[in-house]
């Protein structure tokens, strides 16, 4: 039996098909252009929030050293050096900022750091074995006593310095890093338990962080006189000094807030006129710490 269509009949099927082929193609190119519409939307807004970023970075930066070229003066005018840690609150464009200077004394000195106060940095906050950290704490010796070209000992010039180390990779150097410097050029090395933070005093105490944070509170009560005779006498010292670290700790719009940091020598004029030196400046941002309801 043949099957008989109506004149004109396939030429229907056909336009039908061609419709179907050309709507497809239609919600092909609508969903293309939804996509490329979507990325571009996303790609602006990204670029609105990292100059948004970048412009709170800068005014973050610009309110943080102003808060601490506004402490710097007062502690310039000050005839005796402070020898513990002080907090001072800068109030600047309307914002509070709170201060923090510290002596340098008060952090380990890698470039005269006496071995056993190594060893114990490199076991406390580092967390190594003994024989691991009394082997690194010799390697460092060393790597600050080798003579250079002018056959002068080549000393740390940086914290990032201590990389150079056999054995010292980016981990331990993070966690080392903030208890640091290679600033100090006095104190033959020994710490000041009334600036140092808690993190070096642990170190000071042996890993006691009891100790540690009883000298804390008591000192940042204004306590006269703290007992530090559970440290090790031989790695401690209080003498004046002329060169700090002020952190300022801007707080910003989102809920964070910037850390805005410089190490100065008061004991040099700038070129700029300022009665100190930047030794060296860091900025970096932080959440703000939550306060437990009691």
């Amino acid at each position: 039996m043949k099957l008989l269509l109506a004149p004109g009949a396939g030429v229907g099927v056909r336009v039908t098909r061609s419709r179907g082929m050309a709507l497809i193609a239609v919600l092909w190119v609508v969903a293309a252009l939804t996509i490329l519409v979507t990325g571009f939307s996303r790609v602006a807004r990204d670029e609105v929030g990292i100059v948004a970023s970048a412009r709170q970075g800068v005014f973050a930066q610009a309110m943080g050293d102003a808060a601490i070229a506004l402490a710097l003066r007062e502690v310039s005018g000050v005839a005796v050096p402070i020898s513990r840690v002080q907090q001072v609150e800068v109030a600047y464009g309307g914002v509070k900022v709170p201060v923090f200077i510290m002596p340098l004394n008060g952090l380990i000195d890698l470039n005269a750091a006496p071995p056993g106060l190594l060893v114990r940095l490199y076991v406390v906050a580092g967390g190594l074995p003994e024989g691991a950290a009394e082997a690194l704490a010799q390697a460092t010796v060393e790597a600050r006593t080798r003579a250079g070209p002018m056959n002068q000992p080549e000393r740390f010039e940086a914290n990032e310095d201590l990389l150079r180390v056999p054995g010292v990779d980016y981990d331990l150097y993070a966690r080392l890093s903030p208890l640091l410097t290679v600033y100090a050029r006095a104190g033959g090395g020994r710490v000041n338990p009334m600036a140092a933070p808690l993190e070096v005093l642990t170190v000071l105490a042996n890993g006691n962080a009891a100790i540690a944070g009883r000298i804390v509170r008591e000192r940042d009560q204004g306590a006269q006189w703290v007992d530090t005779t559970s440290l090790e006498a031989s790695y401690i010292g209080v003498s004046p000094f002329r060169r700090y670290r002020v952190t300022a700790l801007v707080p910003l719009a989102d809920g964070t807030r910037m850390r805005v940091s410089r190490t100065v020598d008061l004991g040099f004029s700038s070129r700029d006129g300022l009665p100190w030196r930047t030794l060296h400046a860091e900025r970096s941002f932080e959440p703000v710490p939550r306060t437990v309801a009691n």
